[in-house]
């Protein structure tokens, strides 16, 4: 199957206020800041609305959680049936979690809590809320996969699927427990597949599972947005971590840094705080207490810096990260695509810098290759006033040996009241 079959589809809506939907989820929508939706929602929610199945592939951060979220509220509202009216099916239990957070933002009153079916939590509240009505079940298909074998939950009264970051379930193996869970749903049901990617296994379950879809995409999902500086900087490998400091001492907002393993985000977290710098890590070996801290102390500013590896390279959503750094590169081209994504979403404007050996010079060459893309180098000397001529548009300043900028990174932000739409942290195993 070809991405020609299915036509692309637009939309001319401007404000969610102009769907038809009820004026409860206007109320809700507006309590909770949405009213300008992006591109994908504003395509894809009219679609579903009129009960399409629906094909989408588009960048990272685009808001693809609210796009499908909204058209299940809706039916929720209209048939208040006994029954799991609802499955949405995602890779890891992080993003699960986060998409579980984003319903109950936007529920009110009238509708009852999602339960969350994933590994690595209790199962006996994942029961209980099961057990007290939930109508919206949010899974990984592992755990579902063993309720179903236990007869814990069915599926009669189901009318809608989503298969939320399909391209990431199937890397992650998770074929054939999508096959078991989709055989015990009804035949009759809308689906909706939302994707980065649309290549080989993907397109074989979107020819299984869904019917006639209209074909959503938007820009290419194998380049970073238009929107983020890419910059590289050549670097001795006792140097990376002086480097490290002196680009986060440049920057005000939220950073995020990505190493290659485990050891390498512990080695930089502990670095980091040892030069005074708030940093909090996130990466396959830590528990989830210690996942779910780090990330809410960088979403509430405790914590400037989150270290992770690319068990966070896709999904993540934060407020205001300005600044992605890659202290590794990448294993595959695909995660600088997903880590360079993690700034400059929703229309907003990113930085992302990439160290690299002098013997990774090929390397880098053929990941520019792979994406077609093309890294602007930077002279490795940040104190320098050729760079330093650069990072202030052109106004030479002094050359500092200590970056009077590091002081800002001892003081936690100020926490911010905000809305998390679209896409959101999912980390399970590391890549």
């Amino acid at each position: 199957m070809g991405v020609s079959l299915f036509p692309q589809q637009e939309s001319k809506m401007q404000n969610f206020s102009e769907l038809p939907i009820s004026p409860y989820m206007k109320e809700r929508l507006a309590a909770a800041n949405f009213s300008i939706p992006t591109p994908i929602q504003a395509a894809a929610i009219p679609e579903l609305m009129n009960g399409k199945d629906v094909l989408a592939t588009a960048q990272t951060g685009t808001g693809k959680t609210l796009a499908f979220l909204l058209p299940i509220m809706e039916k929720l509202l209209a048939k208040d049936a006994p029954g799991i009216a609802a499955l949405v099916l995602v890779p890891t239990r992080e993003l699960a979690m986060q998409v579980v957070e984003q319903f109950n933002i936007l529920r009110g009153k009238r509708l009852q809590p999602a339960a969350l079916v994933v590994g690595g939590l209790s199962e006996g509240q994942q029961l209980t809320a099961l057990r007290r009505g939930a109508r919206l079940v949010v899974a990984t298909p592992g755990r579902l996969e063993d309720f179903l074998d236990r007869r814990l939950v069915q599926f009669s009264a189901l009318h809608t699927l989503v298969l939320d970051e399909a391209d990431r379930m199937l890397d992650m193996g998770f074929l054939p427990p999508i096959r078991r869970i989709t055989a015990a749903l009804p035949k009759e049901r809308q689906t909706m597949c939302f994707s980065a990617t649309l290549e080989g296994t993907v397109a074989h379950l979107v020819k299984d599972y869904l019917r006639n879809p209209v074909r959503l995409a938007f820009g290419s999902t194998l380049k970073p947005h238009e929107n983020v500086r890419l910059q590289a900087y050549e670097v001795s490998l006792d140097g990376k971590s002086e480097m490290l400091r002196r680009l986060l001492a440049k920057e005000s907002g939220r950073c995020l840094v990505f190493s290659r393993t485990k050891r390498g985000a512990e080695r930089i977290t502990t670095n980091l705080s040892r030069q005074g710098i708030h940093a909090a890590m996130i990466h396959g070996g830590r528990t989830q207490s210690q996942r779910t801290a780090a990330l809410t102390g960088f979403q509430r500013g405790r914590y400037r810096v989150l270290v992770a590896t690319d068990v966070a390279s896709r999904g993540i959503h934060v407020q205001d990260i300005t600044h992605v750094i890659n202290y590794d590169l990448p294993e595959i081209a695909e995660n600088f695509i997903h880590r360079v994504g993690r700034t400059g979403r929703a229309g907003g404007s990113g930085l992302a810098s990439t160290l690299f050996l002098r013997e990774q010079r090929t390397e880098l060459f053929q990941l520019e290759r792979t994406l077609g893309i093309r890294i602007e180098r930077m002279p490795a000397e940040l104190g320098s006033s050729a760079r330093n001529e650069t990072l202030r548009g052109g106004s030479a300043v002094k050359n500092d040996p200590v970056p009077q900028g590091l002081n800002r990174l001892q003081a936690p932000l100020k926490r911010k009241s905000v809305q998390l739409p679209g896409e959101f942290l999912q980390m399970q195993m590391e890549a």
